[in-house]
């Protein structure tokens, strides 16, 4: 397996991000997402999402699951968010507000 930078792109939301991802093959997202806290403090997390969608093959989810913590050193993210559908993307927010 190797993990390489899909693009120079920067997407601005994450329906973009959504139309981008492929139905069952896994990925990995880092994020920066500027957002409000209830606080009213902005706050702009660094996040990995993992992106197994639960269609993909048994080799694919155990590399990816086994590759998780070496994206989460190299890519310097605080937190992990795992996701299995495109449709999770909406929830995002809310979870990064600390809404699990």
């Amino acid at each position: 397996m190797e993990i390489k930078q899909a693009d120079d792109e920067v997407y601005t939301d994450m329906d973009s991000i959504a139309e981008e991802l492929p139905d069952h093959t896994p990925r990995f997202i880092v994020l920066s997402y500027p957002l409000t806290l209830p606080s009213g403090r902005l706050s702009v997390p660094y996040v990995l999402l993992s992106y197994i969608p639960s269609t993909c093959n048994s080799e694919s989810r155990m590399l990816y699951a086994s590759a998780k913590e070496l994206m989460r050193n190299t890519a310097e993210v605080g937190r992990i968010i795992e996701i299995d559908s495109a449709e999770e993307l909406s929830e995002i927010e809310e979870k990064l507000k600390g809404e699990d």
